[in-house]
């Protein structure tokens, strides 16, 4: 499973209201086509962009930009970030 959870902190929720991202910690060996297309079948919701970033924790991380027509507070809602 490339998708580890999703990640819930104030950043996270900033990102999410003014930029409609939301932030998942992925598998470190995941790449970003690979983590698109398992968002996309996983949550039925279009994706804009992937961005990663490896933590000084050592956590991957993606930030995933949604499309218009989907609102990240609304997959928020859907995975029980809200």
């Amino acid at each position: 499973m490339i998708i580890q959870y999703p990640l819930s902190t104030e950043k996270s929720i900033r990102l999410m209201e003014s930029e409609n991202k939301l932030i998942f910690v992925v598998s470190p060996k995941a790449t970003k086509p690979e983590i698109k297309k398992e968002i996309e079948q996983m949550l039925k919701v279009t994706v804009d962009k992937v961005t990663v970033l490896i933590g000084a924790d050592g956590r991957k991380r993606a930030y995933v930009k949604f499309g218009k027509d989907t609102p990240a507070i609304d997959v928020a809602t859907k995975l029980g970030l809200m």
